[in-house]
Parts: structure tokens; C-alpha cells; sequence
């Protein structure tokens, strides 16, 4: 098994989705398994949920559990399953329970600023 920290992560993240701040933290989580690239984990409470629409969507993870998803809804485009979160994350990751990551892709960035 990789072995996975969670750390606070460094200074105030901004997550933006179609051209809008939808995410702004200071409180953000930097979550590191192995060789994989570091994902960012946000306070639900600093992202804008409005523009989130819960998706049936769900994947599992070995190490952190069942992943729920949700899809971005912006002004001009709808990012499908573009969010995830553990709702319920096994022992070891409870860290990241309340928070959620963003894929990062066209149109949706997620940046240290």
C-alpha cells in the first residue's frame, strides 16, 4: 500500500470553474499517496455549493473509500462528475470527511495564489 498524508496545505487555494472563483480557502487539506500528483482537498464550507449538482456517480478506493461525485454548473458549460468526495473515508484519511477535490481540467483549475 502507498502510504498517504494529508497536510495542511500551504497558503489560500482558489478552485475556478468556467471562468468563476466557485472555491477560495486558506483551510485547504494537500492529500499525497505515493507517486501520484498531490490533490487538494477544499472545506465544503469555502465552495460555492450552489453551483454543485450531486451526480450517482460513485468509485472506491482501497485506502480512503467510496467516492461520491458531483457535477460543476456554470454559466456556459456543465464539468460532469468534475468533483468528488468521501463522505464517509476510512481510518487513517478522516481528514479529508467535509471536503472535496476538483479534477482539474479544461476550463476548471485548481491554483495556489
Amino acid at each position: 500500500m502507498s502510504k498517504i498524508t494529508i497536510t495542511p496545505a500551504e497558503g489560500t487555494w482558489v478552485v475556478r470553474a468556467g471562468g468563476a472563483v466557485i472555491g477560495e480557502s486558506t483551510r485547504a487539506l494537500e492529500l499525497d499517496e505515493g507517486n501520484l500528483p498531490s490533490v487538494i482537498y477544499f472545506p465544503r464550507d469555502d465552495i460555492a455549493m450552489a453551483f454543485l449538482d450531486t451526480t450517482e456517480h460513485k468509485t472506491s478506493c482501497p485506502h480512503k473509500g467510496e467516492a461520491s461525485y458531483f457535477s460543476i454548473m456554470s454559466k456556459s458549460k456543465t464539468y460532469e462528475n468534475a468533483v468528488w468526495s468521501y463522505e464517509a473515508p476510512k481510518e487513517g484519511v478522516s481528514a479529508i470527511k467535509d471536503h472535496l477535490a476538483f479534477y482539474a481540467q479544461e476550463g476548471v483549475t485548481v491554483e495556489q495564489i
